[in-house]
């Protein structure tokens, strides 16, 4: 989603919002612009496509202006070009403003104020609130008071930043369900969307919460609410590194992040697994054990990759754990008034932790009397400070659009809290040991299938012309299908499937012939049978079978005519396998097929607007 970075101190501000731009831009965007203070005016610079577009056009001598702030777009409301590019400016061209987020009254403000003599530059919902708070700010006050005026006046989601030429060296910031941080420096200080955009400078961050507002100069920040009443925050102290968000020496950030997932597995389970007592240590839920027992209902919530873990997570707990599970989309969740109660568990499953469908469906679920769990990757992210309990992945920061490690990182934490959750009921010491072996050994086995990624890059080489491509699985590996086929239409733009390896026969069979390849998943698992007829009937027909099998399998491989062997393990964890072929063969099809990888058209890292 948009990014937005500002700075207020002794150093020329143009350089440093460049640079927190370029690390904002695995977010996805599609124009960028930078508007600084400088001799009591605004100098606005914007430009559509890439940030070296907007590089190209300040030139090699930088704007100057110690106060500034900058954007990178993705479009909502107006098409991307120029004039729709952050940051806007008012009607007397003193204020600027880059703002995250979907003003829904806009519309009928901005009626108003064309009414009262505005002049709207822009299709955006965003240029509205400038010239809302220039309205505010001609009635006398600050910045920051004219600020929390026109924000009492709008309805909607936003990240913001201002700037004004009456306080040149102040940038005031708030936020209402748009991720927004103030970054503390030496005789300096930044805000940002994201902490990426300003870890060279500081680690010491101030995460806002909804309704509240930033007032950061160069020596002092303050946070108030929007009655602009003063308040205390923590200051957190970011625990990685920009060694962490490099590409260190990989061609793209989802290859090293594919390359990550035993690292990332280790610190998913590090200090959880209870060998022993067969079980699992889970200090971060914040509920008792006899709470835990209450529950008799576990609502999954989560969007796009997270959806898919979260299937499996449904999966382990019914068959572990025996308690009654169910997967929602978190963006439907929310409007079909669910049922659910004091003995339900709603965990939410979202990367950066700042999803706004799961964050709605959780705060749904917590005025109905829902406890609350979150699976989040981002510490100090808003679903993490605002769910009762819950478990951070610590798979380290994910640049690349498209999730991979984060994915196996999910199903692991998930097998962790199942394993919690099945001790308590019925789970029996011997098998709780048994997972909790399987758990501790999968970070080898990881690697030994990424060992094998140039036996899938020659395989990507046989399929990058096809046009469409069918996933099938069964049991555990179904969602990994579903999985398999978005990698592939987000970052290859190949039309693909993921279904049930039954369902083919519900339709889908209809599609294949000697064009269409079909990958299976099928690991000698408890359905593997199953899987071996649906392959027989697929070859019947002509299709090109790719199979993700089980080392030592000749069953599939006499059928297959491309095969990726993994190592065998539990059946719950077969996924954390069987989806490392598919993310690799997805990639390789789109780097030859020419597609950026890491920023795939129209798609957006984390959606923080519905």
């Amino acid at each position: 989603m948009c990014g937005i970075v500002g700075y207020t101190g002794p150093r020329q501000a143009a350089p440093l919002l460049l640079e927190g731009l370029k690390r904002l831009e695995y977010r996805g965007y599609d124009s960028a612009g930078v508007a600084l203070v400088d001799d009591r005016r605004i100098e606005v610079h914007k430009a559509p496509g890439k940030i070296s577009v907007l590089e190209k056009q300040l030139g090699a001598a930088l704007p100057p202006g110690h106060t500034g702030i900058a954007h990178t777009r993705w479009a909502t409301h107006g098409a991307p070009n120029t004039v729709n590019a952050h940051p806007h400016i008012d009607c007397g061209g003193t204020l600027a403003l880059a703002h995250n987020g979907i003003i829904e009254n806009a519309g009928v403000l901005r009626t108003a104020l064309g009414q009262r003599g505005h002049v709207f530059r822009s299709e955006t919902d965003t240029e509205v609130l400038v010239h809302l708070i220039e309205e505010v700010l001609a009635k006398g006050g600050t910045l920051v008071e004219a600020v929390a005026g026109a924000l009492n006046q709008v309805e909607g989601t936003y990240g913001i930043a201002v700037i004004s030429t009456k306080e040149a060296d102040t940038i005031v910031a708030a936020r209402n369900g748009s991720p927004l941080l103030v970054a503390i420096g030496t005789g300096e200080n930044f805000v940002a969307s994201d902490a990426s955009a300003v870890l060279a400078h500081t680690r010491s961050v101030v995460y806002l919460d909804d309704g509240e507002i930033a007032v950061v100069r160069p020596t002092e920040y303050r946070i108030l609410d929007l009655r602009t009443v003063e308040k205390e925050k923590a200051v957190t102290r970011v625990d990685w590194d920009l060694a962490t968000i490099e590409r260190g020496g990989h061609a793209h950030f989802m290859l090293k992040e594919i390359m990550e997932q035993p690292e990332s597995l280790r610190n998913t389970l590090r200090g959880h697994l209870l060998e022993e007592e067969g079980t699992s240590r889970l200090g971060g839920l914040n509920l008792t054990d006899e709470q835990l027992l209450q529950v008799n209902r576990i609502v999954f919530t989560a969007c796009g990759t997270s959806w898919h873990s979260a299937l499996i997570g449904e999966y382990m707990m019914e068959e572990l754990a025996r308690i009654p599970s169910e997967v929602e989309y978190a963006s439907e969740f929310r409007y079909r008034n669910p049922i659910v109660d004091e003995r339900t568990l709603v965990v939410g499953i979202s990367q950066s932790g700042e999803t706004a469908d799961t964050l709605a469906a959780l705060r749904e679920a917590k005025r109905r009397g829902a406890h609350t769990l979150g699976l989040v990757n981002v510490v100090g992210s808003t679903i993490a400070r605002e769910v009762d309990g819950g478990i951070y992945l610590h798979a380290g920061p994910e640049i690349g659009v498209a999730s991979t490690k984060a994915f196996t990182s999910q199903i692991a934490a998930l097998a962790v809290l199942t394993l919690k959750m099945g001790r308590l009921r019925s789970l029996s010491i011997l098998q709780g040991r048994e997972v909790v072996r399987a758990l501790a050994k999968l970070p080898e086995l990881v690697e030994r299938v990424l060992a094998k990624a140039s036996e899938v890059e020659r395989i990507a080489e046989r399929m990058m012309r096809a046009a469409n491509v069918l996933y099938l699985g069964r049991g555990y590996n179904f969602p990994v299908a579903l999985e398999g086929a978005l990698k592939l239409k987000e970052i290859s733009y190949i039309h693909a499937e993921g279904y049930p390896a039954a369902e083919m026969k519900h339709g889908p069979i209809a599609l294949i012939d000697d064009l269409m390849p079909v990958v299976f998943i099928a690991p000698k698992d408890a359905v593997y049978q199953k899987v071996v007829s649906n392959i027989e009937e697929v070859k019947a027909r002509g299709g090109r079978v790719m199979a993700v099998v089980t080392e030592g399998d000749t069953g599939v491989a006499r059928l297959a005519d491309h095969k990726v062997e993994v190592p065998e393990t539990l059946d719950l964890l077969t996924p954390v396998l069987t989806v490392l072929p598919l993310q690799l063969l997805a990639y390789y099809i789109a780097v030859r097929r020419g597609c950026n990888v890491d920023q795939p058209r129209n798609l957006a890292k984390s959606v923080t607007v519905e």
